[in-house]
């Protein structure tokens, strides 16, 4: 994805908003292009066993489902809702369903709308799998998810490895394998590790599909089982701290097919069910200044929306990266307040001191008035966010194409 080229898209866009406009600037603006080219080529470079699917869950708005139809080999959801969304996109693309709490109707509704695969999440909910495609008349294609026993790469959410309410304990694994052979309305196809989520080593990646290999290959030996999917999850990050520093592709492609010709066997798939990786640097949230001051030695600009459009921020706990779009349209006959190569903290409109967007970052000059454009807001920004706190409006929702 050329940042530059999505960069001066989304800018001169702004750079147009009619100045005769009543309301301040509130956005959410996503280069569908550049989205589409991102996909396309990740799917391309990846070797030939693997299939991507995306994760709904990062960003789930139906534009983006359209664009990535037809690019992703499918898409992998965590709800009923989002199985209704991919349905509502298309008739026939294939779905992973996961999740660690899947209600009867959510499992058969996902049998109504023929997902690809269930995750089996625990061995309860094998049964109840079983029990519901029986009432069906069916058979279900199921993977069992694992909580490894196992160290992991550093990473921002660690998803296994330690105590999680995700997959089936590694030490209860032998006992869900002999259930899953005996249901008569369960077809085991394989695994599903997911154990890390926003990992930024490229080569530790390609280890981690290893370490799921070798587990996997274990399991088959001891119980005579024929594997043909191995789901390795998500889990590709991105870095906010340094946005010109992210996840090496073409390292972990490279290190990903030297795994595959030590590890892999005939008749294998191997699944990535990225979300946030495919999403985040096409979408652009800005938000207009609607006024600074100074507080305790410290400058605040209050911009318009805030974390209940853009959670993000504030769920993960960092200062989320910004350029300044400056507008000279200025509608107010008294002066407007600038600040000069300073620190501010960008906060939104929220009766909250926890609605900060970013925090004590140096800015040449801000004026009220000027548009704060916050990059890499594509994922886990309006799908995880508070909405309707404080009944402020929606945000717009522009789609560059």
């Amino acid at each position: 994805m050329n940042n530059v080229i999505t960069a001066n898209k989304v800018v001169n866009f702004i750079e147009q908003w009619p100045q005769t406009r009543t309301e301040p600037v509130c956005a959410f603006i996503y280069d569908l292009q550049a989205l589409r080219e991102h996909a396309a080529f990740r799917v391309q470079s990846l070797p030939k066993q693997c299939r991507l699917f995306y994760a709904v869950k990062a960003n789930s708005d139906i534009e983006i489902l359209k664009q990535l139809t037809g690019i992703v080999h499918g898409f992998e959801a965590a709800s009923l809702g989002e199985i209704r969304k991919i349905r509502e996109v298309s008739s026939s693309v294939p779905i992973l369903f996961g999740g660690p709490g899947k209600t009867d109707l959510e499992l058969a509704g996902a049998i109504e709308h023929r997902v690809s695969l269930i995750h089996a999440e625990s061995v309860h909910e094998l049964q109840r799998i079983n029990l519901i495609a029986q009432q069906r008349g069916t058979t279900v294609q199921v993977l069992l998810r694992v909580n490894l026993h196992s160290s992991f790469p550093e990473a921002t959410l660690s998803m296994g490895g330690r105590p999680t309410q995700f997959g089936i304990d590694e030490e209860e694994v032998p006992e869900a394998i002999r259930l899953a052979l005996s249901l008569p309305a369960i077809k085991l196809e394989g695994f599903h590790l997911h154990s890390i989520s926003n990992n930024l080593d490229a080569k530790r990646h390609a280890e981690l599909v290893s370490l799921y290999f070798s587990r996997v290959r274990q399991w088959a030996e001891e119980f005579g089982l024929t594997v043909s999917v191995l789901n390795a999850g998500g889990g590709i990050g991105v870095n906010y701290a340094d946005l010109e520093r992210q996840f090496d592709w073409d390292t972990f492609t490279r290190e990903l097919q030297n795994v595959l010709d030590e590890q892999a066997w005939d008749g294998l798939q191997l699944l990535f069910e990225p979300g946030r990786y495919i999403t985040a640097a096409c979408g652009w949230y800005a938000s207009q200044v609607i006024d600074i001051k100074r507080n305790h030695g410290k400058h605040y600009a209050i911009v318009r929306g805030g974390t209940n459009h853009f959670r993000l921020p504030v769920s993960w706990q960092h200062s989320h990266p910004f350029e300044i779009i400056p507008l000279p349209h200025w509608p107010y006959p008294i002066p407007r307040t600038e600040l000069e190569d300073a620190e501010v903290t960008v906060v939104g409109q929220l009766c909250t001191p926890k609605d900060v967007l970013a925090k004590d970052a140096r800015v040449p000059r801000l004026r009220i008035g000027d548009v704060v454009l916050f990059r890499y807001a594509g994922a886990y920004g309006w799908s995880i966010s508070h909405h309707d706190f404080l009944s402020h409006p929606h945000p717009e929702h522009v789609y560059l194409v």
